[in-house]
């Protein structure tokens, strides 16, 4: 295994995750205000790789005021 592949490919992934969640999330958000959303919102995210055993949660707030 190439530790240095291994660690680009990740952070490349990860990226791509971050991105793609905060457009989708403030989308969302901008066609859910109707004014009446709460002062946050908690989120979460599951987290599963194929072919290793795993499986996170990763739990949050999105804090709108």
């Amino acid at each position: 295994m190439n530790e240095d592949a291994m660690n680009m490919s990740i952070r490349k992934f990860l990226k791509k995750v971050g991105v793609t969640s905060q457009r989708e999330i403030e989308t969302a958000i901008r066609d859910a205000d109707t004014g009446s959303l709460p002062a946050s919102l908690n989120a979460k995210v599951v987290l599963t790789v194929d072919g290793v055993d795993l499986e996170v949660a990763i739990d949050g707030t999105i804090d709108l005021k």
